[in-house]
């Protein structure tokens, strides 16, 4: 079921039928409603946002979950850089992984975020992990040690589908201006969702709230 994977520590049991059907989420199953404020850490909740699906969609599904860090939903889906991706909102059927669709505009600002975030060297355990490699490449995984997104052991590789890019480190000092993408990277895997450090889950959340002023009052 999509709703388990994209929520993989907490939603082992959560029905997608059931909420897809009922236009609702349930708290019990570690998913945030649309409006809620709650927070444990930065970017730390997923948020569904029903909506009328994008107008190139209309044959596949009439509405559409927008998958969102953020509480409140965009005042527009088509364009907006706030949102992950979309599901289907299906009655007849369950959604499966394969029907999420990413956001190529929040992975751009996410590549952004990142990179800008390299340059002013908020993040400790990257920091941490580009002093202990000395040189080579440094590769970002979009998980952090509390998730259960194949977290690599220190200094080893992780699986190409969980590594967000890669920086290149000379002397234990991270060199910005070589971040590479990972084409091969996605949001949502079996694993669940996209879960980065502490320091660029901060910088991420304040380049949305950003996005998102900007699109409310665009």
């Amino acid at each position: 079921m999509l709703l388990r994977l994209l929520n993989a520590q907490s939603c082992k049991r959560a029905s997608v039928n059931a909420v897809f059907t009922s236009g609702r989420v349930a708290r019990a199953a570690g998913i945030l409603r649309g409006n809620s404020t709650l927070s444990k850490r930065p970017l730390d909740d997923l948020h569904y946002h029903l909506m009328n699906a994008p107008s190139d969609l209309q044959h596949w599904t009439k509405s559409v979950f927008a998958v969102s860090y953020l509480s409140d939903p965009p005042v527009k889906l088509e364009n907006s850089k706030t949102i992950l991706g979309i599901i289907p909102a299906l009655e007849e059927e369950e959604a499966g992984l394969n029907d999420f669709k990413e956001n190529a505009k929040f992975i751009d600002l996410m590549h952004e975020t990142v990179q800008a975030a390299l340059v002013d060297g908020v993040d400790d355990v990257i920091q941490a992990e580009a002093l202990q490699r000395g040189s080579g490449w440094l590769h970002i995984h979009a998980s952090w040690p509390l998730d259960e997104r194949n977290v690599p052991a220190l200094g080893r590789i992780g699986d190409p589908d969980d590594i967000l890019g890669s920086v290149r480190v000379e002397d234990g000092k991270i060199l910005p201006e070589t971040y590479q993408r990972m084409p091969s990277y996605r949001l949502f895997t079996a694993d669940g969702p996209p879960k980065l450090s502490a320091g660029l889950a901060k910088r991420l959340e304040e380049a949305l709230l950003r996005q998102q002023k900007e699109e409310n009052e665009a």
